[in-house]
Parts: C-alpha cells; structure tokens; sequence
C-alpha cells in the first residue's frame, strides 16, 4: 500500500500472483523515427515491472498504445514488443478482443508475457465502459488488473478505467515511483521552471495558490515578457492572446527572461529591453542563465518542465543545458517532468543519477500536479 496526497492505493506488494492473469495497461507510447520505433526509458521502466509480475508467477497481458489515430499512430505494437524483449521474454499478438487474443490468453503459463494489438485501434478505447465489449470479452479471462501507465493516468479510457472497475486492481511499479517522487518534492518548499512547447500545461500549474515561484521560459516565456508589457515582434505574431491575459493575473509570482538569443548568422543574444526583433526567439540569454541558476543554487526543490528553447538546434541548446547543469550540481531535492525534458536528459548525457526523479510523465503530472482528478488514478483509490 502507498500513502499519497489523494488517499491510499495498492501496489503490487498487495497481491499474491502466484499462478494468476494478470491484464496490465502501460505506456509504450514512442518516439517514431522514418516509421521506426526508438527505444526509451518506458519501455525500459515498463519492461521491469513486467518483468517483476513474471518472476511473481503469473502470467502477464500488456495493454499499451502507440500515437492516436490522427497523429503518429500505428496499429501493430510489434515493433514496441521486440524493443521490451531486449529485457524481457514477451510474445505479441495482432489482435485485442477477438478470438485469437482470447485463444492466446487462455493458453499461457505461469511466467509468460504477451502484449495485444494498439488499444486506441478500438473504437471502445475512446468510450469507456464496464459493459462495452473490450471489457467482456477480455476481463473475465483475468483474476488482477495493473495500471502502470501515470503518463495517461489522465485519460478517460476504456484501457485506463473501466478494467479497474470489474476488477482487483492496484498501481504498477513505474506509477508508484512517479508517486512516491512527488509526493518528496512537495513536502518541501518548490521552485518551478516552466517551459517547453505547451503553455498551456505551465499555466495550468502556475494558477495553483501553491505555486510560489516560477523561472519562465520557453514559449511560455515569451508569453509572460508580453505580458509583463514587452513588445516581441515577429516571434509575439503566434502568441494566444487569452493565455497572455491569463499570465496577467499571475505575473507576480513569475520571473522573465533577461535577455533572449536569435539566429542571426549565428547565435545573437538581445536583452530584453532591446526588443522586439523580426526574427524567432529561440533560446534564453546568458544573463538569463545566471539569473535562474542564482534561484536554482538556494531552492529547497526544483520542478523542471519543458526546454528553455529549440535545444534540438546546435547553438540554441545551451540554455536548457545550463539550466540542467545547475539543477543537476544543486543540493535540492530535483523532479524532471516527462517527454522533451526526459530526452533533453538523455540528449545532454547528463546522468539520471544527478537528479532526484525523471519523469516519464507529460500532461498527467502536471495535472496531478495542479490538483485536478486523475481518471485513472481516481479508480484505483482504496475508497
């Protein structure tokens, strides 16, 4: 049992699976590269619990989906199977709910592990439901249910709730982590970086009465230079205007960038005073860096969330590096939020070790974070 901010939930410490099906929902959710699956950490995180359900006796079903169907997706997670099976021993069927799933299910032993077909190819993914026939046809072939999957805790879905209202169900090791991480973190006094490619997400975050601090960047920094009364020019053109009105009303708790670097021939950093400029902003500026590493070297814990800038563009990594250099050589307490952030980690080779947590987590911590209800997580509470 885990004992977090919104109640109590079981974990795997909870079962005895000897000899049991067990269905578990994960997130293999990949990078995709000229239609190739990449590997990545929760595959690996993933992989480890499956593993840890195996040596425990029972017989595993994953549950996973790749893209949405509008938008890097693919129906077969074959690829996603030989990428766990550099871990694990795991077999893939091209089906979800028909006979030769079932056939598949019913026929394996202790110890063996099988993942099924993408579950957003099913139109009942999308309309959850105890009585839909995903649930029918699949839940009674299983004496637990495992929710591994924080990263889509968030989702209203058939694969994340419904199972878990028919069935014994407790968290997988990958969510108790993630848990577990923020659960530390808030328990001291927090100071937010807020970047990357959605603003929204960091507003979301920011309105919460808890949030005392915030180090902007990204576009969300250049959400809150408008709003603090900067004119940006060319790179203020795509800007949502409802979020910089939003920002308005929070501004006093957020620091903004000092200075900002450009691609003039090159990287050209402009103080913010000697705005606006006729191209993108692509980075923060080195009086910047200092600025926020100043605040980073006395927080007691850091929430770090999204690129400082277009790190991926050589010049313009630097200041997401220096911001992680610093986070990673502080004494505070470090959670790094999920997707860009967790591969900017990987892109840095800065080691994990140097941080407290790395969250595999994207929309669904900061969610959790803001203190909305979890779907997903909601379901598994001990009531």
């Amino acid at each position: 049992m885990i004992e977090t901010e919104r109640g109590n939930f079981r974990t795997l410490d909870d079962f005895d699976l000897k000899g049991k099906k067990v269905l578990v929902r994960v997130d293999f959710n990949s990078p995709l590269k000229d239609g190739k699956i990449e590997m990545n950490d929760r595959i690996r995180e993933h992989a480890l619990t499956l593993k840890e359900i195996s040596e425990m006796g029972a017989a595993a079903v994953v549950l996973a989906h790749q893209g949405r169907p509008e938008k890097d997706f693919t129906e077969s997670l074959e690829q996603h199977a030989k990428l766990a099976g550099e871990f694990i021993k795991i077999d893939y069927v091209d089906d979800l709910k028909g006979e030769e799933a079932l056939k598949r299910i019913k026929s394996l032993d202790e110890g063996e592990i099988l993942l099924l077909k993408n579950v957003r190819s099913d139109g009942e993914e999308f309309e959850p439901s105890p009585n839909n026939l995903m649930v029918r046809n699949l839940a009674p072939l299983f004496d637990i249910f495992v929710n591994d999957a924080f990263s889509v805790a968030h989702r209203s879905q058939t694969s994340t709730v419904s199972f878990a209202e028919v069935l014994p169900s407790c968290m997988g090791r990958l969510m108790e982590k993630e848990l577990k991480a923020v659960k530390d973190m808030r328990s001291r006094r927090m100071l937010y970086v807020m970047g990357g490619a959605k603003p929204e997400d960091d507003l979301i975050l920011v309105k919460d009465e808890k949030v005392e601090k915030v180090l902007s960047t990204g576009i969300f920094g250049l959400i809150c230079l408008v709003a603090s009364g900067y004119r940006l020019g060319k790179p203020e053109e795509g800007l949502d205007r409802g979020l910089v009105e939003e920002v308005k009303k929070v501004i006093g708790k957020i620091k903004v960038p000092l200075d900002v670097a450009v691609n003039d021939n090159g990287r050209k950093e402009i103080a913010v005073e000697d705005l606006p400029v006729d191209t993108d902003i692509l980075d923060i500026g080195e009086k910047t860096m200092k600025f926020y590493g100043k605040h980073i070297k006395e927080a007691e814990a850091v929430f770090f969330k999204g690129p400082a800038g277009k790190f991926e563009e050589r010049g313009f990594e630097r200041g997401t590096f220096e911001i992680m250099k610093a986070i990673a050589e502080s004494d505070c307490f470090s959670l790094i939020g999920g997707g860009h952030s967790s591969h900017a980690v990987e892109l840095f080779n800065i080691s994990k070790d140097k941080f407290s947590h790395v969250s595999l987590a994207g929309g669904a911590l900061i969610a959790y974070l803001a203190g909305k209800e979890l779907p997903g997580l909601e379901v598994l509470r001990v009531k």
